[in-house]
């Protein structure tokens, strides 16, 4: 069974209609992290005055650093989200 219902049984023989929307937002929602992200680290740790075609040491630590800190602080919040949605 492929993930967007080609070869399972579907009311019409054709593709999964719910799978697909849920694939578009799927890739709506990374494609936003990504996003949030490129936008926050370059404004943080490239400087608007390219003086070089590549990245140098010190942008890319503080690259790999916002990166990572990004998605430790998304893991911390939607851990809160979760558990104040078990609560509630």
């Amino acid at each position: 069974m492929s993930f967007l219902g080609r070869g399972a049984p579907s009311p019409a023989g054709g593709v999964n209609q719910e799978r697909v929307e849920m694939a578009i937002n799927e890739i709506d929602m990374v494609s936003d992290v990504f996003n949030r992200i490129v936008t926050s680290c370059h404004a943080k740790c490239i400087s608007p005055r390219y003086a070089e075609g590549d990245l140098n040491k010190g942008e890319s630590v503080c690259i790999d650093r916002c990166v990572a800190k990004f998605f430790e602080v998304n893991k911390k919040v939607g851990e809160k989200m979760q558990s104040a949605g078990a609560s509630a």
